[in-house]
């Protein structure tokens, strides 16, 4: 079915009234008020398409304004002022709401409700994207489809088959610390190659 085209500042007000977690979740409902975090617009060329905001992003609205977030911005070379502008980078998560913590402390996944309600009618509002950062599973199952991998760390491998439309990434969370050095080849190959990208299209 076709996507219903509508103009990205009418879509982008919606999502931030989003209470779909709340009032008709899929499972469990949000334990907490909605606040919906991402940014784009028309003229974005890159793309950054994480999981879902941490508790302090939600505490502040500002994306990956955290430790995670620091190494993503070094991953891509580039400054807090680029990163933030979203005149040239969007940054749209797969679930746009810090969903929780799990039993043992870590990020619960991405919400349900998000992708369904939102993610196709985003894609189709954003029309110069001309690359994209699958950070984590969850952004590179939905993008790349059955292009993708069975696990990240094979999509992740597999980057030269998808660059430079997308670049699929782990999380730059402290706790793929061991996966970065266990895979080496991903700073020495991958990164390179990412930022000469990012560097051509902000220019």
């Amino acid at each position: 079915m076709a996507v219903q085209k509508q103009s990205l500042p009418s879509l982008l007000k919606e999502i931030h009234a989003c209470r779909l977690c709340v009032e008709a979740p899929k499972g469990a409902p949000l334990p907490h008020e909605p606040r919906p975090v991402l940014r784009a617009s028309k003229t974005a060329k890159i793309a950054v398409f994480g999981q879902a905001p941490g508790n302090l992003v939600h505490q502040t609205g500002k994306p990956f304004n955290d430790p995670s977030g620091v190494r993503l911005r070094e991953w891509m070379g580039v400054t807090d002022a680029e990163f933030y502008d979203e005149s040239k980078v969007a940054i749209i998560p797969m679930g746009f709401c810090f969903p929780g913590y799990d039993a043992k402390g870590g990020d619960r996944p991405p919400r349900k409700e998000c992708a369904p309600q939102w993610r196709e009618r985003l894609m189709a509002a954003l029309p110069n994207i001309e690359t994209t950062i699958l950070v984590g599973a969850y952004a590179q199952k939905w993008h790349l489809g059955k292009d993708a991998e069975k696990t990240l760390t094979e999509t992740v491998r597999n980057w030269r088959a998808y660059a430079p439309r997308y670049f699929a990434t782990p999380h730059p969370s402290w706790r793929n610390n061991s996966w970065l050095k266990k895979h080496p080849w991903f700073e020495e190959e991958l990164l390179p190659v990412l930022r000469k990208r990012v560097r051509a299209l902000l220019r």
